[in-house]
């Protein structure tokens, strides 16, 4: 069963909060990074990215930028932009955009339960962004940005949610990108025995979304134990920072796909060995969404397509059977020589945060044909998971993003 503590966070004066709050680390280049650092000082980009403060000289791994973060994050608690929490509470984060609110609970998670699967993951991670992070957290002594869970809705915790947004909110804003954070504290003892209690008949827990963060919090907390033999289990680097979301909340947006060359073929050969594999229907000049599972749009010379998967071409595997394993599987693989859309340097993905025009834009640059989506679903994730196995890449796109810099999980007090 799963282990969710509530802690004592370090976290923005009220004032600061709007200011500091800032996406996450790996939504920019080092060049992005440092224009947005630029332009708002007290960004926490200065922390997560902390060779934004240093010459351009400096490799981004340099270990003096994970000294920099270290001491600006330390200065900014001292000189009071952060407080810290005197007794440990639960935190109810609520992002809306575009009129939809999702709302989770930020807590911290145990790396025993990471390490026994009771939270699931469905992604490989890479070992250099690894390391990248597990020098940022052990170096600052802290967990600067949560990792985005899901688990199944729980109505005791779904009670206390909704009564605890009644109160007054502790931070309430509206960023840059239309998006309100809306935070509350969960600090009464009845109502965090409750969230304790409910949480720990939860079964299975499930990453999102931050496979890396995750990885990197699991590792830091292994390498402190063996550090401190004695450890009993209750310290705070057996845990790491979190959000949980419900899965009745989330949306996860299409991950689309735009190709820059068709392996050869004309744009007629192409759309013929297409229609071979897929129901295929001309629509136009309109870009058209996909209308549900089993079906992607194409856009193929300047018109959109409707292309519709044959029901008997879908297979029964949680994997094989989500839209992007067939469309790689039955046409860009075979069809296209992209055997490993990881490496191949023909395929692009674009968030559908961007939506359809920005596929057709592509269009127009620097690729031939592009491929919209339907969106992957939560439950399919969770089946994926569920069966020990792992999503194509670039399957799915979570909006909105979780802020960093609202919840701090100090690893030694």
């Amino acid at each position: 069963m799963a282990v969710i503590r509530p802690f004592c966070a370090i976290r923005p004066a009220r004032e600061k909060a709007e200011k500091i709050a800032a996406l996450p680390y790996d939504v920019y280049n080092r060049e992005e990074a440092k224009a947005v650092v630029a332009e708002n000082p007290e960004s926490f980009l200065k922390i997560d990215r902390a060779e934004t403060q240093l010459a351009d000289t400096v490799d981004t791994y340099d270990p003096m930028v994970y000294q920099k973060a270290h001491d600006t994050l330390w200065e900014l608690v001292q000189d009071g932009a952060f407080v810290k929490e005197e007794t440990k509470c639960y935190y109810i984060y609520a992002l809306t955009m575009n009129g939809r609110t999702q709302t989770g609970i930020a807590a911290c998670a145990s790396i025993d339960d990471y390490e026994k699967g009771v939270i699931k993951k469905h992604e490989n991670t890479r070992a250099e962004k690894e390391k990248d992070r597990i020098n940022h957290v052990n170096i600052c002594n802290a967990q600067t940005g949560p990792i985005f869970l899901a688990y199944r809705a729980n109505s005791a915790i779904n009670e206390v949610v909704d009564q605890v947004k009644k109160e007054e909110a502790l931070y309430d804003f509206t960023a840059e990108d239309g998006i309100r954070h809306s935070v509350w504290t969960i600090s009464k003892e009845e109502q965090i025995e409750i969230v304790e209690k409910a949480f720990a008949g939860i079964g299975e827990i499930y990453i999102a979304d931050g496979h890396h963060r995750a990885a990197s919090a699991v590792r830091v907390g292994q390498n402190r134990r063996k550090e401190h033999p004695e450890y009993t289990g209750e310290e705070e680097f057996n845990y790491f920072l979190s959000v949980l979301f419900p899965d009745e909340q989330l949306m996860i947006m299409d991950y689309n796909r735009v190709i820059k060359n068709l392996n050869g073929l004309t744009e007629k050969e192409f759309l013929g060995k297409a229609s071979e594999i897929f129901e295929v229907q001309e629509i136009g000049k309109k870009a058209v969404r996909p209308e549900g599972k089993g079906h992607f749009s194409m856009y193929l010379g300047g018109s959109w397509y409707q292309c519709t998967i044959k029901p008997e071409d879908i297979p029964e595997s949680p994997v094989e059977g989500l839209d992007v394993s067939l469309l790689q599987n039955k046409l860009l693989s075979p069809v296209l020589g992209i055997a490993d859309p990881k490496t191949d340097e023909r395929i692009d993905f674009v968030g559908g945060i961007r939506g359809l025009e920005e596929l057709e834009r592509r269009c127009s640059m620097d690729c031939v044909a592009a491929f919209a989506m339907y969106p992957t679903s939560i439950q399919e994730l969770f089946a994926v998971a569920d069966a020990g196995l792992l999503m194509p890449p670039k399957s799915t796109w979570f909006e909105p993003k979780l802020r960093s810099g609202l919840f701090i999980h100090e690893l030694d007090g």
